[in-house]
């Protein structure tokens, strides 16, 4: 399981915030920290429209994007301190200028946001690095996710798929979490989900479902500024989906065989039951359903499954009342 904090533009374009996201995300166990990279003049000019109108300090989305980018040395500075603390730097281009920036910082990987599915040009541009790729499909239909998988492996490029919906926060009637089994089954790739919701059970299901990647967008409070506070887990939050996740991995990949039971026979002993009688019952009496209790422990008496054999028998003994019945009471 790869889980993917994504910090996106929770760090409002400063360093010093960038940093300590990775710091509190890597403490909470994610296996890698995402930023985006924003080049305003490659990607965006001053006719783009906001998603969301949620700032007053930025006049125009250009102008939003424009604050959001870091310098070379400072993405530099991000990826070394995502390998100090132990946890993979995963970056989102938005242009070709963006996937030179990020190979001259040095990424492992490339995530793909779901508007660029489509984005051919970036995408030729990506895979001219032969470097593997995450696909979020949150836009694309299967028509069109069946050209962009043909594109890429024409070109022989590794890839996985993530479920995604476009929608901030995404309601449970869109979690789409159908779509992770249809996408494994269609396109034979690592499948996993990219998640809006802003609740830690919709991984929790995705993992359940057979999600092998994870991604959630991360936010020091949801009561911070930004586009994204609102689609966002807090690191409470995270902690808590981490462990969850790690321990349902583990469960799927270890299967429990019906079949064996062999390491229960303590506990069986303990737990299973050998049949009693609850009244005093004499020499000759015929036992009767009514007569029967089961009492712990097994092995004590005739098992309690075969309760069955025992009715219409006669006593062959006195026994008293709550004494566990053995075939030694039944006469032949």
């Amino acid at each position: 399981m790869l889980v993917i904090a994504e910090v996106g533009q929770a760090h409002e374009g400063s360093l010093g915030m960038a940093l300590s996201y990775i710091g509190a995300l890597a403490e909470a166990g994610v296996d890698a920290v995402k930023f985006q990279v924003h080049i305003a003049e490659a990607e965006s000019s001053i006719l783009e429209p906001f998603r969301i109108k949620f700032s007053e300090q930025d006049k125009t989305r250009f102008d939003y994007w424009k604050r959001m980018e870091f310098s070379t040395d400072e993405w530099k500075l991000i990826k070394k301190t995502c390998e100090d603390n132990n946890v993979e730097f995963l970056a989102s281009p938005f242009s070709n200028a963006a996937v030179d920036l990020l190979e001259e910082v040095g990424v492992k990987r490339y995530k793909i946001g779901s508007g660029e599915v489509n984005n051919f040009l970036l995408l030729e541009k990506i895979a001219k690095t032969g470097k593997q790729v995450i696909i979020s499909s949150g836009m694309s239909s299967f028509d069109e996710l069946d050209a962009t998988v043909s594109f890429l492996r024409e070109r022989k490029i590794s890839f996985s798929l993530l479920q995604c919906t476009t929608s901030y926060p995404t309601t449970p009637a869109n979690y789409g979490l159908n779509v992770i089994q249809e996408l494994k089954q269609r396109y034979k790739v690592k499948v996993g989900y990219s998640d809006h919701s802003s609740k830690i059970e919709t991984c929790i299901a995705a993992t359940a479902m057979g999600a092998e990647i994870l991604e959630f967008h991360a936010v020091f409070s949801r009561k911070s500024f930004g586009p994204d506070v609102s689609s966002s887990l807090e690191l409470s939050e995270i902690r808590m989906l981490v462990a969850a996740i790690r321990n349902i991995s583990t469960a799927l990949n270890e299967p429990v065989s019906k079949a064996d039971n062999s390491k229960y026979s303590g506990l069986k002993q303990i737990f299973e039951k050998s049949l009693a009688v609850n009244k005093d019952l004499r020499k000759g009496e015929i036992i009767k359903f009514e007569h029967l209790e089961a009492k712990k422990p097994k092995e004590y008496g005739i098992d309690a499954s075969q309760f069955d054999q025992v009715i219409g028998k006669k006593i062959a003994n006195d026994i008293n009342r709550f004494d566990f019945l053995t075939w030694s009471h039944l006469a032949e």
